[in-house]
């Protein structure tokens, strides 16, 4: 959910209880409500979960998840943090066209692509970006 739904986030997970163990280190990780993307899925690791599971916790405490891996979202200037002009190499191009499909490609398969590339998240989401690819869905559930 995005800033406009800030306040109403536990919202979408009715039926859904707080895990006070990962709450409380949500909380002990989080500045201002928000929590990095990155501490979000070190958390998760630690509690062997998913991420979409650490997503719904963090929504149930209304809190926000910031600076996203892919640069994608969750900058305090409201940025994306892609590099427009990145050069597409053709062993990315030929991942992103074999992964995607109808003009998208979920963060997870970005992620698998980067890690099977050796590259960085953000040039996966940096070439997306070029090839018009909308990522979707956030492995927490972010959008």
């Amino acid at each position: 959910m995005g800033h406009e739904d800030k306040g109403h986030f536990a919202a979408k997970h009715t039926g859904k209880k707080i895990n006070k163990g990962i709450a409380e280190k949500i909380r002990a990780q989080a500045v201002n409500q928000g929590i990095t993307c990155a501490s979000a899925h070190r958390i998760g690791k630690l509690f062997e979960v998913s991420p979409s599971e650490i997503g719904i916790q963090i929504d149930l405490l209304e809190y926000q998840i910031i600076e996203c891996q892919m640069g994608l979202y969750g900058f305090s200037d409201g940025k994306k943090r892609i590099d427009p002009d990145i050069e597409l190499t053709p062993d990315l191009n030929e991942h992103l066209d074999k992964t995607s499909k109808d003009g998208r490609i979920s963060c997870l398969e970005c992620w698998n692509i980067a890690k099977n590339l050796k590259c960085k998240r953000i040039d996966v989401s940096s070439a997306c970006e070029k090839k018009n690819l909308k990522i979707k869905p956030c492995q927490l559930g972010a959008f």
